[in-house]
């Protein structure tokens, strides 16, 4: 018997079990390890002393997988992962995918198209009215109606798609805990209606009173308008402490969401990390190649939750939320402790973060008894006057990190909010994140370089992103290291048009940088970007967006990012001319390209700090 939870029928029948309290039904591989959903919950349950059996990336096709263990005594719970299906099977340019960093081996096509979906139905017809709860990112960004990139249209809830009775979003111990106790108890899954951080669907005569009602999934299919208005609605009741019951009509269905959950304590999160993760993944994938996924997690430690950067193309504000939670000190460096101990390790932690690494205090002191300003954002595009900034308590737990005995090196990987970090007015933590937590590169977001696009992004202007910049070279200058910056751009998110992307084209060659990967804007679902992408409207403004829809000019603006490669001059040109910016094709120094395309605009040696600048820049981009 190893130490993960039941997979098989016979780790089933080894532990002694007649039957599950619940079977945990999951589109990704098994990872025992807490930087995975799957992890967290069922060793959760676990803990309370209920019995869990994984049901991982079952064959959809047929019943043979979902049988495997027979009838839960409890429920089902369903996830697609650790992320959208949708997402982890199509690029932006809806090409199929042909790899896998959730499955053995790191093979495409183990789980289905819209997994959540799919494996409620087909448990509904294997087991008729079992009670079936779903979560994970897939179901919580996806609760209301929403834009789906892949159809080009507006998809009800999946809660009505799936026919599933109760839908847990956003990080879900304080959902599941209560759940499990109450069916437990006895009650019935389809009258459990009043556990915040859930949805459930009803007969609109029992629609709770006081809700906020936003259009009905029939009007924001039909009327953009309306769904920038219901986009809107949703993320201003996203508030634990203000946000109210939100209601949407769905048919002759009414969708409930209750209000969020309450963020984990301190105390709660140190219990969640602290429960006997195996931090690997299940032994019966060794021979298939492992799991890909857990290689840059293995050796990290998540120190908080919540992210007040919300930027407008992220989920996390409608996921994990705006306010920060952390643990403790002393649980952070018992999992350290842990670590050291693990046979493969080497010495060398790979993170110490979570959605933006810098984060351990609230955006202001008022949040926490007024919740975080609605309809406004802490750091774009100008750092809020009450926001504070210390990097003290996060200072500490790095140098105590760097002290426990068999680590060599702490990096720093997650997410740094660079515009945060220069509001500090102590440069204690810039310069020892120099000195001690780069690995030779280190990972920032500007984005983009034009303000209008950045607006829309929720990001702040270029001029932070220039003044962190300067700080961070003059200061790796004067330490003696070789270290440099990997800027995260985005090319044709809503508002840039191809003025912007030139624009930032010469931002490129003006800085140096030779981005080998650029990332096209992906309209996931749920965000206040595919808001606008879908609708052409600001949902906070109503005002009109310009969206680069066309592959044409998609690929223009993608290709102006990268504007140096030979391959892609032809295409920048012919850019250029339909910008009017022919100016920038020549042979003088600020030129992109030469007239006829060979050779290079404003040819001359690199110098070698140039030509280091280049080959630092081919990371590949892992976005939250």
């Amino acid at each position: 018997m190893n130490g993960f939870l039941p997979m098989s029928r016979s780790d089933m029948e080894e532990r002694g079990i007649t039957q599950f309290d619940f079977i945990y039904v999951t589109g990704d591989a098994y990872v025992d390890h807490p930087s995975f959903g799957a992890a967290i919950i069922t060793r959760l349950l676990e803990n309370l002393g209920y019995t869990v059996g994984i049901i991982s990336q079952p064959d959809w096709k047929s019943g043979k997988d979902l049988t495997r263990f027979g009838r839960p005594r409890l429920a089902f719970l369903v996830t697609a992962g650790n992320i959208d299906s949708m997402v982890a099977h199509y690029t932006a340019a809806k090409r199929k995918r042909s790899d896998d960093a959730y499955t053995p081996g790191g093979k495409a096509g183990k789980r289905p198209d819209r997994a959540v979906i799919v494996y409620c139905k087909k448990l509904r017809e294997l087991f008729g009215a079992v009670p079936i709860a779903i979560g994970g990112l897939e179901a919580s960004l996806r609760r209301f109606a929403h834009y789906d990139y892949w159809d080009d249209g507006v998809r009800p809830s999946i809660l009505l798609d799936s026919g599933a009775d109760i839908l847990m979003y956003g990080m879900g111990e304080h959902q599941i805990t209560e759940l499990a106790k109450r069916l437990d108890g006895g009650e019935s899954i389809g009258d459990i209606h009043d556990i915040r951080g859930t949805c459930y669907l009803t007969e609109p005569v029992n629609t709770p009173i006081g809700a906020v009602q936003c259009p009905s999934f029939e009007q924001v299919r039909d009327n953009k308008r309306e769904y920038a208005k219901a986009c809107r609605q949703q993320y201003d009741q996203q508030d634990e402490v203000y946000g109210r019951t939100v209601i949407q009509r769905h048919g002759n269905m009414m969708l409930v969401q209750n209000p969020p959950a309450l963020s984990l304590t301190t105390q709660e999160l140190d219990h969640v990390y602290s429960l006997p993760y195996m931090r690997a993944y299940h032994p019966s994938y060794e021979a298939l190649g492992g799991v890909p996924g857990i290689e840059e997690v293995r050796f990290s430690i998540t120190h908080n939750r919540g992210c007040f950067g919300y930027c407008n193309f992220c989920s996390i504000a409608l996921h994990q939320g705006r306010r920060i939670t952390c643990r403790s000190e002393s649980s952070i460096l018992e999992e350290a402790e842990k670590i050291t101990h693990m046979p493969d390790f080497k010495g060398y932690i790979h993170d110490v973060g979570g959605p933006t690494a810098n984060f351990r205090l609230p955006s202001c002191e008022k949040q926490l008894s007024a919740g975080l300003c609605k309809g406004k954002k802490c750091l774009a595009p100008k750092p809020c006057g009450n926001l504070q900034v210390s990097h003290k308590e996060y200072i500490s737990i790095l140098r105590k990190l760097r002290q426990v005995k068999g680590v060599k090196k702490v990096f720093i990987r997650s997410g740094i909010r660079y515009d945060y970090l220069m509001e500090d007015e102590s440069e204690e933590f810039l310069k020892e994140l120099i000195r001690h937590h780069v690995s030779g590169q280190l990972k920032v977001a500007p984005e983009h370089c034009s303000a209008a696009v950045l607006d829309k992004m929720g990001k702040p202007h270029i001029e932070a992103y220039r003044k962190f910049q300067k700080r961070f070279y003059e200061i790796t200058k004067s330490v003696g290291k070789e270290q440099y910056l990997v800027p995260y751009l985005m090319s044709s998110h809503p508002g840039s048009t191809l003025k912007e992307a030139i624009d930032l084209a010469v931002f490129l060659k003006e800085n140096h940088m030779h981005p080998e990967q650029v990332q096209d804007f992906y309209p996931t679902p749920g965000t206040i970007s595919t808001c606008m992408f879908y609708t052409g409207l600001d949902p906070y403004t109503m005002e009109e967006v310009y969206v680069p829809k066309t592959p044409e000019e998609k690929k223009m603006q993608r290709t102006l990012l990268q504007y140096f490669k030979p391959e892609n001059k032809k295409i920048v040109i012919a850019a250029l001319k339909k910008a009017g910016r022919q100016e920038l094709i020549g042979y003088g120094k600020n030129c992109l390209v030469t007239p006829d395309g060979s050779g290079k605009a404003g040819a001359g040696r690199q110098s070698d700090k140039r030509r280091k600048v280049r080959a630092c820049q081919g990371k590949k981009r892992n976005r939250k």
